[in-house]
C-alpha cells in the first residue's frame, strides 16, 4: 500500500506542482493518476521513488516513510517503466532485463534465467535476447521495459505513460497483455497516463487531478463515469460516459439466435443456398471461431479470406453490454457475433435485443 499524506511539491519561484495530496493506492491494484498537462501526475509518481523529493507531508509504502529511506535501495525495490521504454542502447534485450538483479549482486546465470522467462511472459520471443534495442520494434520495446521493472519481482511499480508512444493497435495489445500480467502477479501498481480511456480500462481506481496537483476526483471506472463530482470531471471525461459505462456491466443471457455459418473455401453455390436470401453470411475457420462476413450474391469463386468484410467486432457471451452492443452495431449485418471462452461461436444477437436488455439493467435508464 502507498499512502500520500498532505504532499505537496512547490519549486522556486511559487509554482506548485502538487497541492497537499492525500490519497491510498491499494496493495495488489492498480491506481492511475490522470489529467491535463502540467497537473502534477509525473511529479506525484517520481515523488514515490524519490526521483523528486516532496516539500512537504509524508509517502510511506506498506507503512515505511521513504524519506528514511536510502533513496538508491528504495529504486532497487520498485519497478519503473517509462514512455519508450528508456532502455540502454548498448545491452542486449537480456542484459536489459538483467539490469536490476544484477545490481542487488545476484549472479549473473541466475539473472540471465529470470530475464529469459521474463521474455516469455511479456510475449517476447528467445531469439530477441540477443538484439538491441534500436533492432526492435516500439511496442517490443516496451514489452522488455516491462521485462526489465519485473525482474527482481517488486512489489510496487510505477508506469508513467508506457504505452504511449506507440500506434493504437499496439497499444491496445500492451494493454491487455499488461492487464493479464496484473491479474497473474497482483502488483501494486500507480500509472499515469494522459488518456482517459486507457485509465477506465487499466485502472482499479482513477484519480483525476487538476492543473496545480489537487485531486478532483478519486474513484472506480464505473463510479466515475456513472458520477462525475464536478463540471471539470465530466468535461475531462467527455461524451458518451453512458455507453462506455456499459463496460463495466455484464451482459445477462441475451437471446441468442443460431447464426448460418459456412467455412473458407465453400463454394458460391452452396454459400447462397445456407444464406437463403439473405445479404450477409459468417464465415468461420475450421475451429468455428468466425473469421468474417461475405455478400453471397456478390461471389465469383469459393468463399476465400480476401472476399471477407472483417467489420464486425467479436464479443464474449459472458462479456460486457458495451461489448455486445459494439458487436451488434459493428457488424455489417447488425447481427452481433458472440462466442465463447475459447472463440468459437455461440450465436448472435441484434442491437435491439441489446438495448431491452440495458433498460432493464438497474439504472439502464440513465445509460
Amino acid at each position: 500500500m502507498i499512502t500520500f499524506t498532505g504532499v505537496t511539491k512547490a519549486y522556486p519561484g511559487g509554482t506548485t506542482a502538487v497541492g497537499g495530496l492525500t490519497m491510498t493506492a491499494p496493495t495488489g491494484r492498480i491506481t492511475v493518476l490522470v489529467g491535463p498537462s502540467g497537473c502534477g501526475k509525473t511529479t506525484t509518481l517520481r515523488m514515490i521513488n524519490r526521483m523528486i523529493e516532496p516539500t512537504s507531508g509524508t509517502i510511506e509504502i506498506d507503512g515505511r516513510d521513504t524519506a528514511t529511506l536510502d533513496a538508491n535501495e528504495l529504486r532497487r525495490g520498485i519497478g519503473y517503466v517509462i514512455q519508450s521504454g528508456g532502455l540502454f542502447p548498448h545491452r542486449t534485450v537480456l542484459d536489459n532485463i538483467a539490469t536490476v538483479p544484477l545490481l542487488l549482486g545476484w549472479e549473473r546465470s541466475r539473472a540471465r534465467s529470470v530475464a529469459s522467462e521474463l521474455m516469455e511472459r511479456v510475449g517476447l520471443t528467445p531469439e530477441l535476447a540477443r538484439r538491441y534495442p534500436n533492432q526492435l520494434s516500439g511496442g517490443q520495446q516496451q514489452r522488455v521495459g516491462v521485462a526489465r521493472a519485473l525482474a527482481a519481482d517488486p512489489p510496487v511499480m510505477l508506469m508513467d505513460e508506457p504505452f504511449s508512444a506507440v500506434d493504437p493497435v499496439v497499444r491496445e495489445q500492451l494493454q491487455d497483455e499488461f492487464l493479464r500480467l496484473q491479474a497473474e502477479l497482483g502488483k501494486t501498481i500507480v500509472f499515469v497516463t494522459h488518456d482517459i480511456d486507457e485509465a477506465i480500462k487499466l485502472g482499479d481506481q482513477v484519480v483525476v487531478m487538476r492543473v496545480g496537483g489537487t485531486i478532483a476526483q478519486l474513484a472506480s471506472p464505473a463510479d466515475l463515469l456513472a458520477d462525475p463530482t464536478d463540471d471539470f470531471v465530466a468535461d475531462f471525461l467527455g461524451r458518451d460516459r453512458g455507453y462506455r459505462g456499459l463496460a463495466f456491466q455484464a451482459a445477462p443471457a441475451l437471446p441468442v439466435s443460431v447464426e448460418p455459418t459456412v467455412a473458407l473455401g465453400t463454394s458460391v453455390e452452396v454459400a447462397r443456398r445456407v444464406a437463403a436470401g439473405a445479404q450477409w453470411l459468417l464465415v468461420v475457420d475450421e475451429a468455428q471461431a468466425p473469421v468474417g462476413w461475405v455478400e453471397p450474391d456478390r461471389l465469383v469463386g469459393p468463399v476465400g479470406r480476401e472476399v471477407l468484410h472483417r467489420g464486425g467486432t467479436v464479443a464474449p457471451v459472458n462479456g460486457s453490454l458495451r461489448a455486445a452492443l459494439d458487436a451488434a452495431l459493428s457488424a455489417p449485418s447488425r447481427r452481433g457475433v458472440l462466442v465463447d471462452s475459447e472463440g468459437r461461436l455461440v450465436g448472435t444477437v441484434l442491437a435491439r435485443e441489446v438495448l431491452t436488455e440495458i433498460e432493464r439493467e438497474p439504472g439502464g435508464d440513465q445509460a
